[in-house]
């Protein structure tokens, strides 16, 4: 509910409130001035009636003829003894009306008191007049009685007047308010816009239009205005320094990929050129002449020793190059890099990635498991990129599983293909499943001396946001892990199926 509504109800619901307890007031008031004179008159005719004109002979009531004159007054008198009416007044015996009178069981006070009866449909103001006896018995009720049905209809009216006024006085006032409130409200409404303008659209430099006065919420709109030119400042700050790390990190790897380059060539040009020399120290091993041996000992020890350092030249260039390379993969993400993806069959990627998975270096059983799930799927990929992805998870697979198996297998879910790659390593605690696909992440050291700079599933997970797919790992300390890869699927060819 809009703050607009909430407001609206509130001081609508105040003012029912008030409109009924004043309607209330208004309504008793009437009712007492109209009723009050009416009643002083009936009183003054009970007292008139029962001052010297009523006496009591042990069962009969009796009462002066003029008692019962004819007047705009209703007289009746009840014998309890007889339990009848005794005498009425001569408009009662003209109209033929008999007023109800309550028993005498009932009767518990001792002085008069007011009732609003109806005879038929005609209302009466009676007032009920208890007689007593000498001895303090209820023997007689003298009741004296006004037609009451003009004042009866006056506040029928007034009732119907004070109630369908009051629900159109408030209908009236929650629309007018309705409005009010809007108008009220608009530059929140604009600073509404202008938040979602913001959010949505990646521009700081909207603000917020002002409207009216400078009130509470000219001064909300001023502030918040201000608070948005000191973001729009902060971000383009940062901007420029994010944009110039990102130049520098993709320039640094390119710069880095050439010397690396060159060191590499020149290492395997060296190995080259010492491997004949390496053979000749062995060759003359075996001759008889001494002098000659000792020399060829020693061009042997010095070839051995600086084909060893070759060789670690070349791994530290060969490491070099990875990082490199993974730096520059993802500064191309960090800049927007966008695929060029086409539609293509999944299963040859799958099957070239298993076939090429059992050149790598590994300790543990590589198995190929069931890939008819992919047959006659096509995605929309980048071929390299898809190869790159699979080829993360199978390495980091057995960088962590020094024994048992490396499995790659496939399966599919409705409109997604999962490629899945499952291991019975080391694993790894499930608090650490959030942070696996963060930049430079590693791992507890005490899953093992493993290599690697923790940028493999940075760009791994790079690769699956690109192709629009998702991932899904499940994990157990010393039973393995298992990643699954799931891509959206372009188009399937049910008709290859057997």
């Amino acid at each position: 509910m809009s703050i607009r509504l909430r407001l609206t109800l509130w001081y609508s619901v105040v003012l029912a409130a008030t409109l009924v307890a004043f309607g209330v007031a208004i309504y008793f008031i009437v009712n007492y001035n109209q009723f009050s004179d009416m009643k002083a008159m009936i009183k003054a005719q009970a007292d008139d009636i029962t001052k010297g004109n009523l006496g009591y002979d042990g069962m009969n009531l009796n009462v002066s003829p003029y008692t019962f004159i004819d007047s705009e007054m209703y007289v009746q008198l009840v014998n309890y003894n007889k339990k009848e009416v005794s005498a009425r007044s001569q408009n009662l015996v003209r109209y033929g009306i008999t007023l109800p009178y309550p028993e005498s069981n009932k009767i518990t006070v001792t002085g008069g008191y007011f009732e609003h009866v109806k005879v038929g449909k005609s209302p009466f103001l009676v007032y009920e007049q208890p007689l007593w006896s000498d001895k303090q018995q209820l023997v007689g009720l003298l009741q004296v009685a006004a037609y009451s049905g003009r004042e009866e209809k006056l506040l029928s009216d007034l009732r119907t007047i004070l109630v369908f006024s009051s629900i159109i006085a408030v209908l009236i006032a929650f629309t007018i308010g309705l409005f009010l409130a809007r108008q009220a409200l608009r530059p929140i409404e604009n600073v509404i816009r202008a938040s979602n303008q913001i959010q949505h659209g990646s521009d700081l430099s909207v603000r917020i239009p002002k409207y009216g006065p400078n009130d509470e919420m000219g001064q909300l709109t001023d502030t918040l205005n201000n608070m948005l030119g000191r973001l729009e400042n902060t971000y383009n700050v940062l901007d420029d320094a994010y944009k110039a790390q990102r130049r520098f990190v993709s320039d640094a790897s390119h710069e880095l990929r050439t010397p690396l380059t060159t060191i590499r060539g020149n290492i395997e040009l060296l190995e080259r050129m010492w491997l004949p020399a390496l053979e000749t120290a062995e060759a003359a091993g075996g001759s008889d002449e001494r002098s000659e041996l000792e020399k060829a000992e020693g061009d042997l020890q010095r070839v051995v020793l600086t084909r060893e350092a070759m060789q670690d030249i070349a791994g530290e260039a060969k490491r070099m190059s990875s990082l490199v390379n993974d730096l520059l993969a993802l500064a191309r993400a960090d800049a927007g890099y966008a695929m060029e993806k086409t539609v293509q069959p999944l299963l040859p990627i799958v099957e070239d990635v298993a076939r090429r998975a059992q050149l790598l270096p590994r300790t543990a059983e590589w198995r190929i498991g069931d890939l008819k799930a992919l047959e006659g799927v096509e995605v929309a990929a980048h071929a390299d990129f898809l190869r790159q992805l699979f080829f993360i998870f199978v390495e980091n697979a057995f960088k962590y599983t020094p024994s048992g198996y490396v499995e790659l297998r496939a399966m599919q879910s409705a409109d997604q293909a999962g490629v899945v790659i499952k291991d019975s390593g080391i694993g790894m605690n499930s608090a650490e499943i959030p942070h696996i696909f963060e930049r430079f992440y590693r791992a507890d050291e005490s899953r093992g001396q493993t290599s690697g700079t923790g940028l493999g599933l940075s760009i791994a997970k790079w690769i699956i946001d690109e192709h629009g797919g998702s991932v899904e790992v499940s994990t157990r300390e010393g039973e393995g892990s298992t990643f699954i890869v799931w891509l959206p699927v372009a188009f399937i060819d049910k008709s290859n199926r057997v």
